[in-house]
């Protein structure tokens, strides 16, 4: 295989395909539910007013565009093409937010060109982390900031992991891989820290964040779903089994449900360096 996303051609054929998709169509709600997490990983790298930012994993571009709404410049780049055009059509009035689909492993971006760095967990799906941050280092200033948001361990994201557990005695699950791409790729930090150092960045910094998120009730079935390697299963399953999964699925989720909303802890890890 050739082209952007070469090194990453199993994260791009996902992110590309149904995962991609179901990411852009529930951005809003997804990004509803995450938006907790903005106030602790934009305060990393103040000021952002005047400053170029590069949001590495964007999504559908929520961080680019508070970079944007709080003066700054900001660059955000996914491999997802449904996500970028979903970031596109958002950006609207601000000039100062721009989105490229591209597999930040290995673009080509301008050196020295940004101030900071902010990722909300869009780092841990490269093939090769060490030359991907060794990449990203090269399009910073000296100087420059890294600022991202990691899940801590599967164990410590219950939440996180409900729909998978309830689905695991119905049908088969792909296995995670201990340090691998994947959600929880960067779960050990003795691993992001030797991932950052061999990258060439300094003053490495890594601490636990808890953050509490909710969302509707009236929402919680349609995340329950539609996303994470259930939602992707879940359309090739056979009528019945479909509903099986579903219902056990919905059953797992009541835990976290109060009165009207479902509320949750984002066990993350908040991760600092210097370029």
């Amino acid at each position: 295989m050739s082209g952007p996303d070469a090194a990453n051609f199993e994260q791009s054929a996902k992110w590309n395909a149904q995962a991609g998709r179901s990411w852009a169509e529930l951005s809003d709600m997804l990004d509803r539910v995450l938006a907790p997490l903005a106030p602790p990983l934009l305060e990393a790298i103040e000021p952002v007013a005047g400053r170029r930012i590069l949001d590495v994993g964007c999504g559908a571009g929520a961080f680019t565009l508070a970079v944007a709404e709080r003066g700054g410049s900001g660059l955000g780049v996914d491999i997802s093409a449904p996500l970028i055009e979903a970031a596109r059509a958002r950006a609207g009035r601000f000039a100062t937010a721009e989105f490229v689909r591209a597999d930040a492993q290995t673009h080509r971006f301008g050196p020295q060109s940004f101030d900071a760095l902010i990722s909300r967990f869009g780092v841990m799906f490269f093939a090769d982390p060490a030359a991907a941050f060794r990449n990203l280092r090269s399009a910073l200033r000296p100087g420059g900031k890294l600022a991202f948001l990691a899940w801590r361990a599967a164990a410590e994201n219950d939440f996180m992991t409900a729909a998978e557990r309830a689905a695991a005695d119905v049908v088969p699950l792909p296995a995670r891989v201990e340090n691998g791409p994947g959600q929880f790729g960067f779960a050990d930090p003795d691993h992001v820290r030797a991932i950052l150092t061999e990258g060439g960045w300094t003053t490495v910094e890594i601490r636990p964040v808890d953050v509490e998120c909710s969302l509707p009730v009236d929402d919680l079935r349609l995340y329950a779903r539609r996303m994470g390697p259930v939602g992707d299963l879940l359309l090739t399953l056979d009528d019945a089994t479909r509903t099986e999964v579903e219902r056990r699925v919905d059953d797992a989720f009541d835990a976290w449900v109060e009165a009207d909303m479902a509320r949750f802890t984002a066990a993350c890890w908040m991760v600092t360096a210097r370029a």
